[in-house]
């Protein structure tokens, strides 16, 4: 009978824990959605124009409204938003995916030099493209920023062999900012010239034909990895444990980077590199979760990615307008501090 009831007891405990685990998740996403909402709105009503919020949803919901209201809207603010929204999102997944790779919570695409690698390869291919044509397509920008980030990861495991810490990614990612900014100086085309701007980091000049390569492109990778959550939960239990519930390890590795890589190689491509967001905001997320489960963790760090980078955007915009910043000094003016706080909490550890 005393059995019977520590069973029931047991029982009941469960259930409420895992009422509350839920409940947690709830309120984590719920925020995030209402946060992301909100950010959304306060963009398009922010700008040199000022356009009221029964204004706003108008035009968003009939598609109507004042010619200049409707293309300030349509044709510049919405598509930037979005683009902030996927992009940052992207980075934030690309970064779990590096974590779960390297079993380092401070790995991510800027820290390791991958961002830098697909920037280097992108400066060197638009500067060919405009010797020979006038334009550059999307996906064009796209395969170099991904060759960029997949020569960067090449050097980073072939050096992790010999250095255990992130030093050579550091070192890889000096190199080629270097180079990049070496032959952006010492170019005479204007729109090469320009390209000093995306290479700090921007989601200025964002088009609805960038909107849906990168959704198309970045949405297939998230469902991807999405798919993947019970092998990276098995992975994060270690090789072993992996290994036992039928992971193919090689092949899982492979996939982990090409993902991240494809991820990080669309955020370069159109927005160029942007910092911090792929270390701090996983750690945000887990943190708030209270949990490291993929299952969760992945859509919860893509959602808050995505509200990071359209804060700092916002940011970027407004804080010294009609002066715009580049987006990577707000990312990490919020996103260094979480790092040097998962830094002191590790050495304490």
């Amino acid at each position: 009978m005393s059995e019977k009831k520590n069973m029931t007891g047991k029982e009941n405990s469960f259930h409420m824990e895992n009422f509350r685990r839920r409940s947690r998740y709830a309120a984590v996403f719920l925020v995030l959605i209402l946060a992301f909402a909100a950010i959304t709105v306060l963009n398009i009503n922010s700008g040199n124009v000022n356009i009221s919020i029964p204004e706003i949803f108008r035009i968003l919901l009939r598609r109507t409204g004042e010619g200049k209201e409707y293309n300030i809207i349509w044709k510049i603010r919405l598509p930037r938003i979005l683009m902030a929204a996927i992009l940052g999102g992207a980075l934030s997944l690309s970064g779990f995916l590096l974590q779960t790779f390297f079993e380092n919570p401070i790995a991510g695409p800027f820290v390791l030099g991958i961002s830098s690698g697909a920037k280097m390869v992108v400066a060197l291919t638009m500067i060919f493209y405009l010797e020979w044509a006038r334009n550059i397509t999307s996906y064009t920008m796209i395969v170099a920023a991904f060759l960029g980030s997949l020569l960067s990861v090449g050097f980073i495991l072939l050096m992790s062999r010999r250095i255990k810490n992130m030093a050579g990614g550091i070192m890889i990612g000096y190199i080629c900012s270097a180079v990049t900014d070496f032959v952006v100086t010492f170019a005479e085309d204007s729109d090469i010239v320009n390209l000093h701007g995306w290479s700090q980091g921007s989601f200025s000049g964002m088009s609805w034909s960038n909107v849906a390569i990168s959704a198309a492109v970045i949405g297939i990778t998230f469902v991807i990895t999405f798919l993947m959550a019970k092998p990276i939960g098995a992975y994060q239990l270690g090789e072993a444990y992996a290994q036992s519930m039928g992971v193919n390890i090689k092949v899982f590795r492979i996939a982990l980077i090409l993902l991240s890589s494809i991820l990080s190689a669309c955020v370069t491509a159109f927005a160029g590199p942007i910092s911090f967001v792929g270390i701090a905001v996983p750690f945000l997320v887990k943190q708030s979760l209270g949990t490291s489960r993929p299952l969760v963790v992945i859509p919860g760090t893509f959602l808050g990615g995505a509200v990071f980078c359209m804060m700092c955007d916002l940011i970027a915009r407004m804080a010294f307008a009609p002066l715009e910043l580049s987006i990577s000094t707000v990312t990490s003016i919020f996103g260094a501090p979480v790092v040097i706080f998962m830094m002191l909490r590790r050495k304490r550890g």
